[in-house]
């Protein structure tokens, strides 16, 4: 089992990376979420890895953070119809700390915005996590410290809005993430969606 790649990012995109360890370049799929906290490349770089074994290949999943690894393995191994494209889908679509507050508050609308999740897949989501042993209940008490900030919720609800409309989950994030960096005081989400609109619109 590869549990992490220590080496030098190669080259990354949205949806994969590669990095070189020891002169080997290693594929790794990899949500949004990691995909924003990968340094430039040609720098070092640490990623959790999970492997995942078909009878026709192997596939490297990766990981910048633990929590992100965690729940990626939470929902293939214990939400039935929920593959690693999914379960990268979900990461993508939202944040693990928003993730879990839709779980624990049986959001099911929330959830099933999320780019290929639809409203049976949600609600499963709902029923067989909560239904998991602890897992909700430990949310739930962790749900205060691990709140997402204002910030993370107005762009998750920016990305959720955009991707109802139309746009593709990596075009909307990239784009509302631009709009954060370019305007850093507070916004609520429909001024984040009207302004990711015009700079959508105007290509820019």
């Amino acid at each position: 089992m590869i549990t992490f790649l220590h080496g030098r990012l190669t080259s990354a995109l949205p949806t994969q990376a590669i990095v070189d360890v020891g002169g080997v370049g290693y594929e790794v799929f990899i949500p949004l979420s990691s995909y924003d906290k990968l340094p430039a490349p040609g720098e070092t770089v640490h990623i959790l890895t999970h492997l995942h074994v078909r009878e026709d290949a192997q596939i490297l999943y990766g990981f910048m953070t633990a929590a992100e690894r965690d729940l990626f393995r939470l929902l293939v191994n214990h939400v039935s119809g929920i593959g690693p494209k999914l379960a990268l889908a979900v990461l993508s679509g939202m944040s693990v700390s928003y993730f879990k507050s839709a779980v624990v508050n049986s959001d099911v609308a929330a959830l099933s915005k999320i780019s290929g999740l639809g409203k049976k897949t949600a609600e499963r989501i709902v029923l067989e996590l909560k239904d998991k042993l602890g897992v909700a209940a430990a949310w739930e008490v962790a749900s205060g410290a691990q709140a997402p900030t204002p910030e993370q919720e107005q762009a998750n609800e920016a990305v959720l809005a955009l991707v109802a409309l139309g746009y593709k989950q990596v075009e909307a994030h990239q784009a509302v993430r631009e709009i954060q960096q370019r305007n850093p005081t507070p916004r609520n989400a429909e001024d984040l969606v009207r302004l990711t609109l015009q700079r959508l619109a105007s290509g820019r």
